[in-house]
């Protein structure tokens, strides 16, 4: 019995052992240096090529950024510099303020957000801390407003999508050329002259700044269909219910407007 216990220690020492040295030798694929083929290819072997997937060119149209004025703010001629105007945190209409970014840049450590301002006059740009306003939301529609023709184009990433016929302002109330936003949209007239949605841009009446708010400029519906295409208007950009309607689904806040 002992002498078969020896025998069994003897074999287990000596596996032991050459476990012990064999795992002192390095492996082949160790000794090879990171990057060397491994595989041997004998002469006229076919090798094997990279598969490249197809590269998409980056898309020619811009994406624009908005965000919420999150609380009332200060906004400057450029950072830390002259007082442009004043923001508050909710509009005329009690929604949110909704302001549309152009650029970003530091000045003294601080982050500001250069934005397009709801004042006159038209075009008026302004830098705010960016912590005033809350996070991005990215848009890729762009909606041209052409006063000559009397006639919108809604465009995403650069194809237009939309087009109808619109009333714009008379001649002694014109529909102010220029960049603006959509600021807001609303629901629930009483009155049936808004039609059945409105909205709200960043656009300013030259004309009419005694009226309530300041004669902000909006796109509507009309009661009145039978005066589209044409200039029935107080500077609004007036459309067919039906057309409106069509809009309204595909058109979000924060959607960039050109009007010429």
């Amino acid at each position: 019995m002992w002498a078969t216990s020896a025998v069994a220690v003897s074999i287990v020492l000596a596996a032991a052992t050459v476990v012990g040295i064999a795992s002192t030798v390095p492996s082949p694929a160790a000794t090879v240096p990171v990057g060397t083929p491994t595989h041997q290819y004998a002469p006229g072997e076919r090798l094997p090529h990279l598969a490249v997937p197809h590269v998409r060119p980056l898309t020619p149209h811009r994406t624009w950024r908005s965000a919420q004025v999150l609380r009332p703010v200060v906004a400057r001629r450029r950072p830390g510099g002259r007082v442009a105007a004043r923001l508050p945190a909710r509009t005329p209409e009690h929604t949110a303020n909704i302001v549309l970014l152009t650029k970003t840049a530091m000045h003294r450590g601080r982050l500001w957000a250069r934005v397009r301002l709801p004042v006159l006059p038209n075009g008026t740009q302004g830098w705010v801390p960016r912590t005033a306003l809350g996070g991005y939301t990215f848009v890729d529609t762009h909606l041209v407003v052409g006063l000559h023709r009397r006639r919108m184009t809604l465009f995403r990433a650069g194809r237009a999508i939309f087009r109808a016929p619109v009333g714009i302002g008379a001649p002694g109330t014109p529909t102010p050329r220029g960049q603006f936003y959509i600021r807001d949209r609303l629901r629930g007239y009483a009155s049936a002259f808004y039609g059945p949605i409105a909205f709200g841009t960043s656009a300013r009446s030259a004309v009419l700044t005694e009226w309530p708010a300041g004669g902000f400029i909006g796109i509507h519906g009309t009661n009145h269909p039978h005066l589209i295409p044409g200039r029935p208007s107080h500077g609004c950009v007036r459309m067919r219910n039906r057309d409106l309607v069509r809009l309204a689904r595909l058109m979000p806040v924060g959607t960039p407007v050109t009007i010429r």
